[in-house]
């Protein structure tokens, strides 16, 4: 019988360290994507994978913020899988989203039907 190693929850005062921490590193982000697109545009030379890279680091500090407010609520059950939602886009859906932010549709829309 083997026993699979289960998700232990930090204590409070350690995720709320966490938290305070990831703000203030999404607010330094924030402002960088800003300098980044401002440079980009004043030296005409748009880099498309460097924007979305900086983006796509800001989504997954903003999740990892909104799982650990989920967990300080108590509103979230531990997966054991660990994988999370996802849209039917193929997106990952963030914890607490009511819209897909690559498709906007909302979480739990079925896809459209081919009138045929």
């Amino acid at each position: 019988m083997t026993v699979e190693p289960s998700y232990v929850v930090p204590p409070v005062r350690e995720l709320k360290r966490e938290r305070k921490a990831l703000i203030l590193v999404r607010e330094e982000r924030l402002r960088d994507l800003g300098g980044i697109a401002l440079e980009m545009y004043k030296r005409d030379r748009f880099n498309a994978d460097l924007f979305v890279e900086r983006c796509a680091e800001i989504v997954a500090i903003e999740a990892r913020v909104h799982e650990i407010d989920a967990l300080l609520d108590g509103t979230i059950g531990l997966r054991g899988g660990g994988g999370g939602a996802v849209c039917i886009c193929g997106a990952p859906v963030l914890l607490g989203a009511r819209f897909c932010a690559s498709c906007g549709r909302s979480v739990g829309e079925s896809p459209p039907v081919d009138g045929t």
